[in-house]
């Protein structure tokens, strides 16, 4: 800082403060940058008369080497300084430490210089010639609006928290809703109570033995526990027939996976691979399935893992028509259809995921709260391509 400063603090032969010094705790933490040494000491001292701690830099250089050793609350800088002058510090203290309090220290001729200043972040400037008694209003307004700042910058992130908390509690009890509706569905029918539960279990521990992340085996079990959904627009005359479905009826109940996604598509928006699950659980690996006809890699891993439970699931309970088979018969078809409707990879992760003492059907668990991680009837044939389809 060149030119008269009317300068009251006289100015004695102290030492700029070491960077390695131990800053005490609680006390306001300044950093003078001033390439004029005798003005930069003056400055700290009256800092620190104010009841602040300070430590000195001569450029802007220095002052960033501190910054990255030293916690600093506020800085205090002048503008015109050899290497790294004041604003470009400025610019750099505003991207890399944006809580940190800056006062530019500016000549009145310079006024323009710091009107940019501010806007480029600086909470507040200082014109020569100063006298340090009135630097103390200047520093203690700065600090102020920095606090301020700080102050609603916590309020911002606490209330974003607590409406993403909100929200995500309304999601879950709105999926509460829905999978009970899920289990009132299947237990419509005697021969299916409790399916989605079963294909719900099954899935979670084939996406376990497929290495899946514990977030996507969550999503994986939500979307599983909801893929039948879709039978809410299925009338109980098709849904609880006793016997073989006709042409229109079978076209009808196979309605359901798109119906259920229609249902679920803005509840599970951020959850696209739950909703992939319930809209494509009937599709096959050969590309013959519905309602889509994907195949191959176009089906997600979730869906290839539901669809292997969901069909495990109808082969080894009892419907009207038939009775249930075995899980070693099961396994023996869930083999044979490999590599046309299902994947082979998941099918062998099935069948390793559940050791041979197994007694099948499993238990039908108990309804589980859904997670987002912070979300029939027998056998039918399609009359149009004679694929033999497991729901």
């Amino acid at each position: 800082m060149s030119g008269d400063n009317n300068l009251t603090e006289p100015v004695g032969t102290r030492q700029p403060v070491t960077h390695g010094a131990q800053r005490p705790h609680g006390q306001v933490h300044c950093l003078v940058v001033d390439d004029e040494p005798s003005l930069r000491r003056a400055l700290s001292r009256a800092l620190e008369r104010f009841g602040f701690w300070s430590i000195e830099a001569s450029d802007g250089q220095e002052a960033v080497r501190i910054l990255e050793q030293v916690p600093i609350d506020m800085i205090i800088t002048d503008v015109q300084m050899p290497g790294m002058d004041g604003i470009t510090l400025l610019r750099m203290v505003s991207d890399r430490w944006p809580d940190i309090a800056v006062v530019v220290v500016t000549g009145v001729t310079e006024v323009s210089i710091a009107v940019s200043c501010l806007r480029a972040g600086a909470h507040d400037f200082i014109t020569k010639p100063f006298q340090l008694d009135d630097i103390q209003a200047r520093v203690e307004q700065a600090l102020e609006k920095r606090r301020l700042i700080l102050d609603n910058k916590r309020y911002q992130k606490d209330l974003e928290g607590m409406v993403q908390d909100q929200a995500y509690r309304i999601e879950e009890l709105f999926l509460e809703g829905v999978q009970s509706l899920a289990s009132a569905l299947d237990a419509r029918d005697a021969y299916t109570r409790g399916h989605s539960a079963r294909v719900a279990l099954y899935s979670m521990r084939m996406a376990r033995q497929l290495g899946l992340s514990d977030a996507e085996v969550q999503l994986t079990e939500l979307g599983a526990g909801l893929h039948d959904i879709g039978k809410i627009g299925v009338t109980d005359e098709i849904l609880l027939k006793p016997g073989k479905l006709t042409d229109e009826e079978y076209k009808s109940l196979m309605e359901h996976p798109v119906i259920g996604a229609r249902i679920l598509d803005n509840l599970l928006k951020n959850a696209p691979e739950a909703l992939s699950i319930v809209r494509s659980h009937h599709e096959r690996l050969d590309g013959r399935g519905t309602p889509d006809g994907l195949a191959g890699d176009e089906i997600p891993v979730q869906v290839r893992i539901v669809t292997v439970a969901d069909s495990f699931d109808a082969m080894t309970t009892a419907r009207p028509y038939r009775g249930a088979r075995s899980a070693e018969a099961a396994f023996v078809e869930l083999r044979r259809c490999a590599g046309t409707q299902f994947d082979p990879d998941v099918v062998e992760a099935m069948i390793a995921a559940f050791p041979p003492s197994t007694v099948f059907p499993i238990p039908t668990p108990d309804n589980v709260k859904p997670r987002i991680p912070h979300s029939v009837v027998g056998v039918g044939t399609d009359s149009r391509n004679g694929i033999k389809m497991y729901d």
